[in-house]
């Protein structure tokens, strides 16, 4: 699902940046003798870098930030000189700022809320009109000013800023989500059907997705962030 909406948060972000949608009226490319606009992916993560491969290629300038530099090294190397990469930090969030249009929150740390990156008062940086895309929203938001919205009323403006924050983005493309999901996970599925709680014990990758079982908490971040007591997944099959 991350893919789907990483690659969808350009296509809604695009579509919001019109005038008719309360954007700044531009075309994400761009055409000959016009500057195309300046999109900035916080995260290079699945959301990210699927977001990046959409961007990129619509030919829009696109800024990737994340503090993992063998990303941005890898980044460097496949993409397009169009894609500029830069190490995330606060100082280099709001020296961007001013020339995005279109900005895609895309922060994720595993069981636990997305940090705030993008404050209300960096707002003001931006130009008005200029849209906020917060993947993350599922997670928290990064952006201080994100509240969830629905796919019926998918947006609001903040100090002039239009915000695209719908929690399940895949939901709009049901039809590929649902087989996006079901190639993925159909296997597992299967498996499980097959092997019931052996499963388990004989896959790792069963064992890693076990959050609770027998009343135990098993996902050490789940029980960090709820304060509850954490037990291991192996211990937790044996008892």
């Amino acid at each position: 699902m991350s893919e789907v909406a990483g690659r969808i948060s350009i296509q809604e972000g695009a579509k919001y940046l019109e005038k008719p949608m309360g954007g700044r009226g531009i075309l994400l490319s761009g055409v000959p003798g016009t500057r195309p606009a300046t999109v900035a992916i916080i995260g290079a993560g699945v959301v990210g870098m699927n977001a990046l491969k959409i961007a990129s290629g619509y030919g829009a300038q696109v800024y990737v930030l994340d503090v993992n530099l063998d990303r941005l090294r890898y980044i460097d190397d496949v993409f397009p000189k169009n894609v500029i990469t830069l190490a995330s930090n606060p100082g280099t969030i709001r020296k961007i700022l001013p020339e995005v249009d279109l900005l895609i929150g895309a922060v994720y740390i595993p069981g636990t809320k997305a940090p705030t990156i993008v404050t209300r008062e960096m707002l003001k940086l931006m130009k008005p009109g200029s849209v906020m895309v917060d993947v993350s929203v599922d997670q928290g938001g990064c952006f201080e000013t994100t509240h969830p919205t629905t796919h019926r009323d998918p947006v609001f403006n903040v100090d002039g800023i239009v915000h695209y924050c719908v929690a399940n983005m895949p939901g709009a493309v049901a039809n590929t989500s649902t087989y996006a999901l079901t190639n993925a996970t159909l296997p597992y599925v299967t498996k499980l059907a097959q092997n019931k709680l052996q499963a388990l014990s004989d896959d790792a990758g069963f064992l890693k997705g076990l959050n609770v079982i027998n009343g135990n908490v098993t996902y050490k971040a789940i029980a960090d962030q709820f304060g509850y007591p954490y037990l291991d997944p192996k211990t937790a099959l044996t008892n």
